[in-house]
């Protein structure tokens, strides 16, 4: 756990302030629709929405009707991925603090590019358990 960190987009345009105690470790996603945005795998650790603080000005692309992709406008650099006023899913590339931390959880497994399997000893789910407890975009999550 850590208290305080601050991480900025590529070109520095937008700084994030991440306060309070939160788990930094990183989750990673492999769905169609996270391979798309990513390139290939999709990173991102949780924050409470009153924990962070945004500087600086972003661009968001609703990716579906529940959740928003944001990006950096001048760099295009991604910033998060967020289910309406919820929890930030924030790039953990962003931020110097979180470097270090190991993987949390992955999902959709059995999606999973081949360049990018995963090995380690975390909690993974595969298409069919996640989406059964999650919501997801119809035909583009595999």
């Amino acid at each position: 756990m850590t208290d305080r960190m601050e991480g900025q987009c590529l070109c520095g345009a937008v700084h994030i302030i991440v306060d309070g105690a939160h788990d930094p470790r990183p989750g990673a996603c492999h769905c169609r629709m996270c391979q798309r945005w990513s390139g290939g795998l999709f990173l991102c650790f949780e924050a409470d929405a009153v924990a962070v603080t945004v500087v600086g000005e972003v661009g968001r692309f609703a990716s579906s009707d529940f959740a928003e992709r944001a990006f950096c406008p001048r760099c295009g650099s991604h910033l998060w991925m967020r289910d309406g006023d919820g929890e930030y899913n924030l790039m953990p590339g962003l931020f110097d603090a979180v470097l270090a931390a190991p993987l949390r959880s992955e999902v959709y497994v059995d999606q999973a590019m081949a360049s990018v399997k995963l090995s380690g000893d975390h909690p993974t789910a595969t298409r069919a358990v996640y989406e059964s407890k999650n919501r997801f975009v119809e035909g583009e999550a595999g």
